[in-house]
């Protein structure tokens, strides 16, 4: 349960912010994790604004019920559905343009690095853009012409949006190892570890564009602690920034060998060779200004020749790197969602969903999107449905199966539009920020936002999750005298 309160003076400017925030964790706090939503839900209750003061007050209880623990967000996506509800419920008070409310109080680029009134301190992003191209993709110039038509239906139509950023990743270490065989094949070695984010892909890309190797020719192991000598495994959107850095630098150390191995196979100085990757179509040693050139396989090859190699130098072509970011990255972006209810069953159709993220250097722009649709479907089910149910009475668990618990399926859904915006943080090497939570983070507030929206025409001021159709139907109803 969460009481927050946001001042602002006579312009629209946010002048501070506080929130009280009472966190059931369970009948047992019994590891870390149960704290992580939270301690995670803190900072992020600044969100993309450049309020210059806050004050946030967290207390835990123990209840007789399940255990908390971290879901996709944990935390955050609350953290941004409490101070992007303020907003709108302010802009709708003070009679404001809500999108000229959130712009004007916006943190500008200008302004990174930005240190916030409650711990995180903002290492990049550019808010203003990702708001410009979202409001774009989404069309909301044309929404009241939209939503006069869905009037004519007898329908009601909201429009939602909002600002989130979460912290990601953070200044731990961890581990990659890159071994060639004397046939060009390569099996890369990695700490984290993948449930599916397609991990395994990601990697294959970046050996690829590092050290132009053939994808087909790589294998990654990151399944077994007997072959994998140390690692912090996977969590908190980490693996692309951290373990992407760690095996940066392992293939740093290879070109530094191989430039060594090809300055004596070209008979010129090291410090006349160059690498190459073009573009991950095949990695060069070439001598610099000139064609003479040698392929990153014949130097593979000749690395286990030793009366081929230059001397006093070990035989084989591998390498491993512990890499430790400066510090967490903060993934950023815009989302819009609109929505169509029906009056008369209190159902929510969503008809639109645009998200725009700033996740730093993007790896794998397919990958990246199926993250972040399976991020929005989470946060939209919480907001839409999603709800464990107890009995006040007895404490019995009433949403204990899927017969009983609301899961989001695809029918539930509209198409989802994703932009990026990319702007690479310094905090590590690659510029790279975690993307797996960006869309649920996002999505409780935006989906809350529109239908809030939507039922304002009927005097609603603020419906809470999740927004089943009976909850809908009879705050319309108790508006109009007629539940």
């Amino acid at each position: 349960m969460t009481d927050a309160e946001l001042a602002l003076d006579a312009e629209g400017n946010f002048l501070a912010l506080r929130v009280k925030t009472t966190c059931n964790t369970g009948a047992y706090l019994s590891s870390g994790p149960a704290l992580v939503p939270t301690f995670m839900n803190i900072g992020c209750l600044q969100g993309c604004y450049k309020t210059p003061a806050a004050h946030v007050t967290v207390s835990t209880v123990y209840t007789n019920t399940q255990p908390t623990g971290p879901y996709r967000g944990a935390g955050r996506p609350e953290a941004i559905y409490v101070l992007e509800r303020l907003i709108d419920i302010a802009a709708k008070q003070l009679g404001m343009d809500r999108l000229e409310l959130r712009r004007k109080n916006l943190i500008p680029q200008a302004a990174m690095p930005f240190q916030t009134a409650i711990t995180y301190r903002y290492d990049s992003g550019d808010f203003a853009k990702n708001m410009d191209i979202a409001l774009d993709m989404a069309d909301v110039a044309g929404f009241e012409q939209r939503r006069t038509a869905s009037k004519a239906r007898g329908r009601l139509r909201g429009l939602g949006i909002v600002h989130m950023i979460e912290q990601a990743g953070g200044p731990r270490p961890e581990y990659a190892e890159i071994r060639f065989d004397p046939t060009g094949s390569v099996t890369v070695f990695m700490g984290t570890k993948a449930q599916g984010q397609g991990h395994e892909t990601m990697y294959k890309i970046m050996m690829s564009h590092l050290l132009g190797v053939d994808s087909d020719k790589v294998r990654i192991v990151d399944h077994d602690t007997d072959q994998v000598s140390y690692g912090m495994g996977t969590v908190g959107s980490r693996s692309a920034l951290s373990g992407g850095g760690a095996l940066h630098g392992a293939v740093q150390k290879l070109i530094a060998k191989g430039r060594k191995i090809a300055a004596h196979m070209l008979e010129t100085a090291e410090s006349d060779i160059e690498f190459d990757t073009d573009g991950g179509n095949g990695g060069t040693f070439r001598i610099a200004g000139t064609d003479k050139s040698v392929s990153i396989d014949k130097v593979v090859q000749t690395a286990f020749n030793q009366p081929a190699l230059p001397k006093g130098m070990e035989a084989g072509f591998y390498e491993n790197m512990t890499y430790t970011p400066q510090g967490g990255s903060f993934p950023n972006g815009c989302h819009v969602c609109e929505v169509e209810v029906d009056p008369d069953t209190g159902g929510t159709a969503l008809l639109r969903y645009v998200a725009v993220d700033d996740v730093g250097t993007v790896v794998n722009a397919l990958t990246l999107e199926g993250q972040v649709h399976g991020g929005i479907v989470q946060g939209a089910g919480q907001a839409l449905f999603e709800n464990i149910n107890y009995d006040p009475e007895s404490g019995q668990m009433r949403s204990g199966s899927f017969m009983d618990y609301g899961m989001p399926r695809a029918q539930d859904f509209c198409s989802f539009e994703i932009g990026n915006n990319p702007v690479p943080t310094p905090n590590n090497v690659l510029g790279i920020k975690g993307a797996g939570e960006a869309g649920t983070t996002g999505a409780l507030a935006c989906v809350m936002n529109a239908i809030n929206d939507a039922l304002s025409p009927h005097g609603v001021r603020h419906l809470e999750m999740p927004c089943t159709p009976e909850k809908v139907w009879r705050a319309i109803h108790a508006s109009t005298g007629s539940a």
